[in-house]
């Protein structure tokens, strides 16, 4: 095998991977046995290890001790670290893109605003499809923000967050989230950088939310989703 077929092969690994544990195809708590995932994408061990290695250098893996690679549990300690990490770093993000961004940066706020919103007006919509829209969208909000740093660190956080958020969406209450774009795309477009940051901040903590209500509610189907049982 070629090293560019190896690193495509690596990179297809640590993609799949990295979306079952997100959406909870693989669920927390979930052991990873290399050579149970190599039968399962067809990929050969050597892929596995290199995608499980940079999983664990995200967060989104877990080693313990002699027992191997895991998925991380459901921790609402580390639920909250992510999520106030994550509104101080987008937030921070979302300033430098108001006050940077220019007429293409607003056309493309409008533009995956609008392909959102067709979304979030359908009854039955496809999840997988809106949550496509939607990262694109919030990657557009902060898109002009010239710090690199920022934009990697924003990055790695939304993964963490999307893990929770996949998980809270089979079970959470009534929400609002189509309002809570729209507020988000009206203050970010008026150039408010307060109120904008302020909408964000409470956009993002709402997930957190509404897992502690449905964690603490013991149904059994969540917990088990939630590698509780």
């Amino acid at each position: 095998m070629s090293n560019n077929e190896n690193i495509t092969l690596s990179e297809s690994a640590y993609e799949r991977l990295k979306k079952d544990i997100i959406r909870g195809t693989l669920p927390p708590g979930t052991r990873l046995a290399v050579k149970q995932l190599s039968d399962s994408y067809e990929i050969g061990a050597s892929p596995i290890r290199e995608a499980l290695a940079r999983l664990v250098g995200e967060g989104l893996v877990r080693v313990f001790g002699q027992r191997g690679f895991r998925v991380p549990p459901i921790d609402l300690a580390d639920l909250w670290d992510v999520t106030n990490t994550r509104v101080l770093v987008e937030c921070q993000a979302l300033r430098q893109s108001i006050e940077a961004g220019d007429d293409a940066w607003e056309a493309n706020v409008v533009a995956t605003y609008h392909q959102l919103e067709k979304m979030e007006y359908k009854p039955d919509h496809d999840f997988a499809e809106w949550e496509r829209r939607n990262q694109a969208f919030h990657e557009a909000l902060v898109a002009a923000s010239p710090s690199r740093w920022l934009q990697r660190m924003r990055a790695i956080l939304h993964d963490q967050h999307r893990r929770y958020r996949f998980l809270s969406t089979r079970f959470e209450p009534s929400r609002d989230v189509a309002a809570e774009h729209r507020a988000l795309r009206d203050s970010a477009l008026a150039r408010d950088a307060d109120k904008a940051t302020e909408v964000l901040r409470s956009h993002i903590e709402r997930t957190a939310h509404n897992v502690e209500q449905v964690l603490a509610s013991g149904d059994t189907e969540l917990r088990e989703a939630a590698g509780l049982n």
